[in-house]
């Protein structure tokens, strides 16, 4: 329907307002999951939708389903959404936008009294970002069966909280069992995080599907010692183990440019005293590459490194794999409302798979799934300066809007009114 159009005020006015919501000083976002300003936000989210006429369920993971009812109610439903949980210094629209794209949306059917053939959901789906509760996307794992209810409760935050006892906190743990529902198909918006768009001009990525990644926990042990009696040969020193595997991920990643990358993002060091050699050093490490059979390699090349680290400066060195995602094609007929969403509303538009994990990754596996991607700023995403503009994500609902709708008139042709 061209002439059903999204509100851009109005969906900019939503982002500006959720990002008060944890706002930090320098601009962005501080909202970790099922923390009070996750609750705050879930409540504004649920408020929003109720005051559609959506009706808003709650799985037992805390996942949030804002239902728009259609002509057929024994059909499963179209969804759309992402997640509100951002990183420790986020920005305003990793995830928001998705989620409050998908509310605009529901807003623009609800004003026109539009009726879709299938009912129409608005999901948030909890812990997309990992960055209390690793790994990243556990609700929307768990909803596809890769990990388990009982297994995504008791993982932990470095304060010791489980996820289930955080979840029972902050009052969003329903009553549904997580993957019991069905849909249709999944639509999940998000900006790029990424260079490309932007660099070439083009106004909306059409995703095809999300590269392979792995996570990985090492722990370096040595020896404490005394920093100022202890000479240096004599020294089993963790850290300086640990630089050098740091520096050995990179490189690894490096010698398989342009595609590999090779993270470590979070690294602690016991115990921590500056006059003490260190004995402990845990960091994490995470690799991704579009083909497995290159992380294979990679993983590879990183034990060799780390086996031969631990002989030149006794100290022992674990790498455990916590995650693993393959790669994945998103469905064709996703991807092709995609292209219609857009060709119809007059964007110019770029093929490229994702080079983040997202929830619509695991969705892939029990539904239809496919992504469209806006332009951010420089790339830069993760990061409190991340910025798209108003055109760019009122640009993005739009295609949002029309793919679901395209999908619809298909769902209506396939079931015969």
């Amino acid at each position: 329907m061209k002439n059903l159009t999204i509100d851009a005020e109005r969906l900019w006015d939503d982002l500006m307002q959720t990002a008060r919501i944890g706002a930090t000083p320098n601009g962005g976002v501080r909202r970790l999951t099922l923390t009070e300003v996750d609750r705050e936000v879930r409540d504004w989210f649920r408020a929003a939708a109720e005051g559609l006429g959506c009706t808003v369920s709650v799985d037992d993971m805390g996942t949030m389903f804002a239902r728009r009812p259609g002509q057929r109610g024994d059909i499963p439903p179209i969804a759309m959404g992402s997640h509100l949980d951002t990183q420790p210094s986020g920005g305003k629209f990793d995830g928001a936008l998705g989620v409050l794209a998908a509310l605009e949306a529901l807003r623009t059917l609800h004003e026109a009294g539009y009726e879709t053939f299938a009912p129409i959901e608005a999901i948030n789906w909890t812990n997309e970002e990992g960055s209390r509760f690793a790994p990243a996307m556990i609700a929307s794992g768990v909803f596809a069966g890769v990990f388990t209810r009982e297994w995504a409760y008791g993982r932990t935050d470095p304060a010791g909280e489980t996820f289930g006892a955080a979840l029972q906190r902050i009052g969003y743990r329903g009553e549904e069992e997580c993957g019991s529902r069905k849909l249709s198909a999944f639509f999940e918006l998000h900006i790029e995080q990424g260079p490309h768009l932007e660099a070439e001009g083009k106004q909306i990525g059409v995703v095809t599907g999300v590269q392979a990644m792995r996570w990985y926990e090492a722990t370096v042990r040595g020896e404490e010692a005394h920093a100022g009696t202890t000479p240096m040969p004599r020294r089993r020193d963790a850290l300086l183990a640990a630089a050098r595997l740091v520096e050995a991920v990179n490189r690894t990643a490096c010698a398989h440019a342009p595609d590999a990358v090779g993270t470590v993002g979070r690294l602690e060091t016991r115990p921590g005293s500056p006059n003490v050699v260190p004995g402990e050093v845990f960091f994490t490490i995470d690799m991704r590459h579009p083909h497995a059979a290159v992380l294979d390699r990679m993983e590879s090349e990183i034990h060799a490194a780390a086996d031969q680290i631990a002989r030149d400066l006794a100290v022992s060195v674990t790498i455990a794999a916590i995650w693993s995602q393959p790669a994945v094609r998103f469905d064709e007929g996703c991807i092709a409302s995609v292209r219609e969403g857009a060709r119809v509303s007059g964007f110019s538009t770029r093929d490229m798979i994702s080079r983040a994990g997202h929830d619509a990754a695991y969705v892939a596996r029990v539904a239809p799934a496919a992504m469209i991607f806006v332009p951010c700023k420089d790339g830069v995403s993760h990061n409190e300066a991340e910025f798209a503009s108003k055109e760019q994500c009122a640009a993005g609902a739009q295609v949002l809007l029309q793919a679901v709708l395209d999908y619809d008139r298909k769902l209506a042709e396939r079931y015969g009114r």
